[in-house]
């Protein structure tokens, strides 16, 4: 049965109306996700005894928690890379983020109970659940644009709006309630959030007919590949052969030397790397090589970018806790909502620093995603300058003023605005669509190492104090912000125009390749 979508129906505000239901359950799920992750490590580290009006904790040290921390953190991320593969390969982009959803309800659900089995299995359940969820959801808004349309990127801007606004409300009524109520009551709000997700995300499925489906896709694009034949051509090249002998020496010195955990890891990073390697030896010529290559690239800067960033959720959280003043007005302000800061700057700036950046495009002006994601690395590093004052402020009188972090967050989510919505938009603008969800999985996937790296950096800050750790943050990743605006040009090159002539392509003409074969159904 053919059905045309009503111009009305499918455009609200210039933009598709799938995007505010994709908009609205992520808002959702990132308040479950932040709203948790915000009481993670003050949860572990508070006392058993519950001396406060918040509860027992696990009582934890603070290395302790902010190893876990990063594990988790890292996993939620990684996750998405057999996220992306079930999806490519099994079920489509749509089913599994109901799926994903689902396991997140039951998972927020278990973490609800005080006992220490369901601590752990509550994790566990986050961690699958944001595994299928997450790289799904950023793929289908993807979908809703056709290729050359600016508007791309400022729709991703608006959906990084939902995903913060959760933030923002978790980061202020979770601190609220476990403030009231203590530990698990929180949990279970965060809970409450995700099936208001969910349901959001059934009821809208009459606008997510045409994107998302398992056969949907441009029949011109690259052919559809078998992971596992994949595999089996892994040992014909010796660059790939030397790469995954490297990869598995190093799972090994990982595996003896440190702990199993970290063994695992580099297995898995063997894993991916091989799989990187033979998509690129399948990739049908050299312009797609090119850009995966540059694509791999950008996310270098990606694990740097989060590595950093995230000593919100670890270091600076514990650090607003015990060493910041945060009596104001004579009311002192829960240490969780302090993260409703990034959250709040990023509803203001967020269509703003979208606005600048498309008319610096349609001006002439440089304004490639690559020199937008090495300015957003510059400026989010800029925003630690303000914690080594913070630190050194508290070395000479034993608090420092939480001023010093309002301006920390207020860069660091101007940083974020110039690299997190933008490599959303920049991945799908350059990968094949038979590979949208395994690269978009293989992005939150580097997401998720730079959040195991912001918790090693967190715990060496025992050994070296905040003020060396806020100093060498700053320091490497202006640095490296510096050497990729240094190196954009031939970056961009290799991209073959993949971000030339975008216009607006508004009302009739936003027809994406899958609404088009939708419609022509």
């Amino acid at each position: 049965m053919s059905h045309v979508i009503d111009k009305h129906e499918k455009e609200l505000f210039g933009h598709p109306v799938g995007l505010y239901i994709l908009f609205f359950t992520e808002m959702w799920e990132r308040f479950s996700y932040y709203g948790m992750r915000a009481l993670l490590t003050l949860y572990m580290t508070a006392s058993t005894l519950g001396t406060d009006d918040r509860g027992a904790g696990l009582g934890w040290t603070e290395s302790e928690a902010l190893a876990l921390y990063g594990w988790y953190t890292m996993l939620v991320y990684v996750m998405s890379i057999p996220g992306g593969m079930i999806a490519d390969k099994l079920i489509g982009q749509k089913k599994s983020v109901l799926v994903g959803a689902i396991i997140l309800c039951i998972g927020h659900g278990v973490l609800v109970l005080t006992d220490t089995w369901a601590f752990y299995t509550g994790l566990g359940l986050v961690i699958l659940g944001v595994g299928l969820l997450k790289p799904n959801i950023s793929t289908m808004v993807g979908g809703l644009y056709r290729q050359g349309d600016i508007r791309r990127d400022k729709g991703f801007s608006i959906f990084y709006i939902g995903i913060n606004t959760g933030s923002l409300l978790a980061t202020i009524f979770v601190g609220l309630v476990v403030a009231e109520w203590g530990w698990h009551a929180g949990f279970g709000l965060a809970g409450i959030a995700m099936v208001l997700g969910l349901i959001v995300y059934i009821w809208g499925q009459r606008f997510l007919t045409h994107v998302g489906n398992l056969d949907s896709g441009s029949k011109d694009e690259v052919d559809e590949v078998s992971y596992p034949h994949l595999y089996s051509d892994l040992f014909k090249s010796p660059l790939q052969l030397g790469i995954s002998v490297l990869l598995v020496v190093l799972s090994g010195i990982g595996w003896y030397f440190m702990d199993w955990g970290y063994g695992m890891l580099f297995l898995f990073i063997t894993a991916i790397a091989a799989l990187m390697m033979m998509i690129y030896k399948e990739l049908p010529n050299q312009i797609y090589k090119d850009r995966f290559v540059v694509m791999l690239l950008s996310f270098i800067m990606v694990i740097i970018f989060w590595g950093a960033f995230e000593q919100a959720g670890g270091l600076m959280n514990l650090y607003t806790d015990e060493k910041t003043n945060r009596v104001l007005f004579g009311y002192e302000i829960p240490t969780v909502m302090f993260q409703s800061l990034n959250a709040g700057f990023i509803i203001i700036f967020a269509t703003i620093v979208a606005g600048i950046w498309a008319k610096r495009k349609l001006k002439g002006k440089e304004s490639s995603s690559l020199f937008k994601m090495a300015i957003g690395i510059i400026i989010m590093g800029f925003g630690f300058l303000f914690m080594v004052f913070a630190a050194m402020e508290y070395q000479k009188t034993g608090t420092s003023n939480l001023l010093w972090l309002v301006f920390a967050y207020l860069f660091h989510t101007l940083g974020e605005l110039c690299i997190s919505p933008v490599a959303l938009s920049f991945i799908t603008k350059l990968t094949p669509v038979k590979y949208a969800s395994l690269m978009m999985g293989v992005y939150f996937a580097a997401t998720g190492l730079g959040n195991k790296v912001a918790g090693i950096i967190g715990e060496s800050a025992s050994e070296f104090g905040e003020y060396s750790v806020f100093l060498g943050i700053l320091v490497f990743t202006v640095v490296i912000g510096g050497l990729f605006v240094a190196i954009k040009k031939p970056l961009i090159r290799l991209t073959h125009g993949a971000e030339d002539n975008e216009h607006d392509l508004s009302h009739e003409d936003n027809k994406g390749p899958e609404l088009e074969k939708f419609e022509e159904a």
